[in-house]
């Protein structure tokens, strides 16, 4: 089974997007795809979260598991801390991957809650001790705008110290009129993270049908991802 971590730069970056996105793109390619949440902070229990977008998104095809809840819309330590709730640990998602693993599933989509060293529990476990504990791959989605080359060269820099393998970066929101910014940054973050750029999705994509949603994913991602896209040239 093929495993791949997918964080962010930060909170509202589209990470969901891109998750579905590649999802779906590998369960038309004859994949057996499961998505996993490790941790949905900010939604109540009962309430449709992260993973009905992506069932959404992307229909049945796809499967879903979610190992942590918490109602505050927190870092998943401080959520678990106040809600009295049991914390996340790396190794409860090591074991829920052994389990995914024996279901013969082929691609296993991990996504993680804010950015990769957002805190899970208070011992200071993060998205990327999951990932080492894996030994999985990350593919990072980005913001367009103005202050994502730092963020992104820190998220690079943070996966290098540790040894962990960014396979690349994904702009999970571009607008439809980029300013100037948001324009040079696609050519830039290649440059600051030492890693590919491997697709932009449009803004607005989390609200297409998934016919529209498969289309504007096999336009958006790159074929590393299983898409078409290419990147411009510097």
């Amino acid at each position: 089974m093929r495993t791949l971590i997918i964080t962010g730069t930060g909170t509202g970056v589209g990470k969901t997007v891109v998750t579905a996105a590649v999802a779906t793109l590998a369960a038309t390619a004859g994949d057996r795809v499961v998505v996993l949440k490790p941790a949905q902070t900010g939604i109540e229990p009962g309430a449709p979260g992260d993973l009905a977008d992506v069932t959404r998104l992307v229909g049945e095809r796809v499967l879903t598991r979610e190992l942590a809840r918490y109602p505050e819309p927190l870092a998943p330590a401080t959520a678990a801390r106040r809600s009295g709730l049991p914390p996340l640990r790396t190794r409860d998602v090591a074991d829920a991957t052994a389990e995914i693993e024996h279901t013969g599933a082929d691609l296993l989509l991990i996504e993680g809650a804010g950015g990769l060293l957002v805190r899970l529990n208070d011992d200071g476990e993060t998205l990327a001790e999951v990932a080492d504990a894996l030994d999985a791959p990350v593919l990072v989605v980005a913001s367009a705008g103005l202050g994502v080359l730092n963020t992104a060269a820190l998220t690079a820099e943070a996966l290098e110290r540790r040894g962990l393998t960014c396979v690349g970066t994904v702009v999970g929101a571009y607008p439809d009129v980029p300013d100037l910014a948001e324009q040079t940054n696609l050519a830039d973050l290649p440059v600051v993270t030492g890693a590919p750029l491997l697709g932009v999705l449009p803004t607005g994509l989390g609200e297409a049908d998934p016919e529209r949603f498969a289309d504007a994913a096999r336009c958006g991602l790159h074929p590393v991802l299983g898409g078409q896209w290419v990147p411009p040239l510097p």
